[in-house]
């Protein structure tokens, strides 16, 4: 049983009177769940490679957007459908704030939420945890 693999950015921005905000994208199939930006590596991808693949493709945000922190990598493992899943999470500022996100089909909505309310939204023990962590991240960098 091969293990499945995927990566993605959790993507933060300050606004000026605002605590920092956390971009989640609401999928628009299965149980429509939160998540950030993020996807399976295709052959020969790094992991970083896709998570910044997969933020073009589902939030037309592309490298040049974000200020990548390379000091943060995060990995989780769950199973999904009885086989177990690795994703990579890395962290990154949108560089300019106002900046629109394009949604791609693969979602319905998308929220800035700040930090309580981006872990009510992501609901998943491990999602919280990396969320807790890239917060605790930024606040001491």
């Amino acid at each position: 049983m091969s293990k499945r693999i995927a990566a993605g950015f959790i993507i933060f921005r300050r606004l000026e009177r605002n605590p920092i905000e956390y971009l989640l994208l609401q999928t628009s199939y299965g149980e429509h769940h939160w998540t950030p930006p993020k996807g399976h590596l295709d052959d020969g991808e790094s992991a970083l490679q896709a998570a910044e693949r997969e933020t073009k493709e589902e939030a037309g945000l592309d490298k040049n957007d974000l200020e990548h922190y390379n000091k943060f990598e995060e990995k989780i493992t769950y199973n999904v459908s009885g086989r177990p899943k690795d994703v990579f999470y890395y962290l990154a500022r949108l560089r300019n704030p106002e900046q629109t996100i394009q949604l791609s089909d693969e979602h319905q909505n998308m929220s800035w939420s700040n930090f309580q309310d981006a872990c009510r939204l992501v609901k998943y023990h491990e999602m919280i945890n990396v969320l807790k962590k890239a917060d605790e991240f930024i606040q001491n960098n």
